[in-house]
């Protein structure tokens, strides 16, 4: 080093500018040398996974060493043990937040890059991402607060004493909380049902899962309206998932009754007829007519028809419903209805028992 920077440098002001001089320039040198011959590098690979980490590199490098240059100086000119202490602490500290939120959004791009193949990972897929997204940002923010209580020089026994007691107070004051929480962690795992899906919970609320949370799980109905649900609700409750199976078909049944006398095999033609040619009906299993039963006032067939989704099951039943009864009407059958009729046996008899107690208003 030149004798006259050695002199210059033995001022304590000049010494602090230099160090921030010299980590700016460091910096500098880092993101515009070292990052883009990392981004080259990774554009020669067949995944665009390490072109999204390495720019999250960028930032963090920079400010690390702009911190960790400016702590320094300011060390240097405040040469004082308790400021030596907060200000590399404060620095540290800083690190520290910085490098915690580059491992967060790391770790969820590389959550979400796997849990898109499934065949090659198991471990993570579509319906368990969001629990493993939450345990892994669990334990990175935990670690983070770890080395901050570290780096002020904390007694970690009796914050981990406290930390003990305050647990089990929330606990018992949010159980209703912690029990959406453990069935979420059910849902997820066990995977009733996933996001897309269309689901029915006790025959009272059916729509498309649009979101599945640790607390809740989210249902957009026919109406448009989205219904939020308690996971622990859920837990409990009886689950039809119609988009569940070997494929997302599900079968729709209509069913019809036509008067006594009718030709059977007539009807069956009429009604096999009126299910061609319908929308989002699916030709594969074919529809299908059944005759079911010999009822009490109608022949009862039932119409079979597989939809190729459960969101078009209201617009199918419409078609089908509005075809069968005008091809019927047309066809000349009859849909018959409950009817009643009253025979007397001896009309002049009920007359005379009516005129014995006396006309219907009551007097003698």
């Amino acid at each position: 080093m030149p004798e006259s920077l050695t002199t210059l440098l033995q001022n304590p002001l000049l010494r602090a500018v230099f160090t921030v001089v010299v980590a700016l320039v460091v910096g500098l040198i880092l993101r515009l040398l070292i990052v883009p011959f990392l981004r080259r590098l990774a554009g020669r690979t067949a995944t665009d996974l390490d072109d999204a980490v390495v720019g999250k590199l960028n930032p963090g490098l920079f400010q690390t060493v702009f911190l960790l240059g400016v702590a320094f100086a300011v060390r240097g000119l405040i040469n004082h043990p308790t400021v030596d202490h907060a200000v590399w602490s404060t620095a540290m500290t800083l690190v520290v937040f910085i490098w915690g939120r580059f491992l967060l959004d790391v770790g969820v791009i590389v959550m979400r890059h796997v849990s898109r193949q499934a065949d090659r990972f198991t471990w993570i897929q579509a319906r368990t991402l969001p629990l493993v997204q939450f345990v892994y940002k669990v334990l990175v923010i935990s670690v983070m607060v770890y080395l901050v209580m570290n780096i002020w020089r904390l007694d970690l026994t009796t914050w981990l004493a406290s930390a003990g007691v305050a647990g089990i107070a929330i606990g018992f004051a949010a159980k209703d909380t912690l029990a959406n929480f453990i069935s979420g962690i059910f849902i997820l795992v066990d995977a009733p049902y996933k996001v897309g899906d269309y689901i029915n919970i006790d025959g009272a609320t059916r729509g498309e899962v649009t979101d599945i949370g640790m607390r809740s799980t989210r249902i957009l109905t026919r109406d448009n309206i989205e219904v939020t649900l308690p996971n622990a609700v859920i837990g409990n409750a009886k689950i039809v998932n119609e988009s569940s199976g070997p494929s997302p078909k599900m079968r729709v049944r209509i069913d019809v009754g036509v008067a006594y006398g009718s030709d059977v095999d007539r009807v069956k033609e009429i009604l096999a007829g009126c299910t061609e040619g319908v929308p989002h009906v699916s030709s594969s299993p074919r529809p299908t007519v059944r005759f079911k039963a010999l009822g009490e006032s109608a022949l009862e067939f039932q119409v079979r028809v597989y939809v190729e989704q459960p969101v078009y099951r209201g617009r199918v039943v419409d078609a089908l419903n509005t075809r069968i009864y005008k091809a019927l009407g047309e066809a000349g059958i009859s849909i018959p209805y409950p009817q009643r009729d009253v025979h007397i046996r001896d009309w002049r008899m009920a007359a005379d028992r009516v005129d014995g107690e006396g006309d219907i208003s009551g007097d003698p």
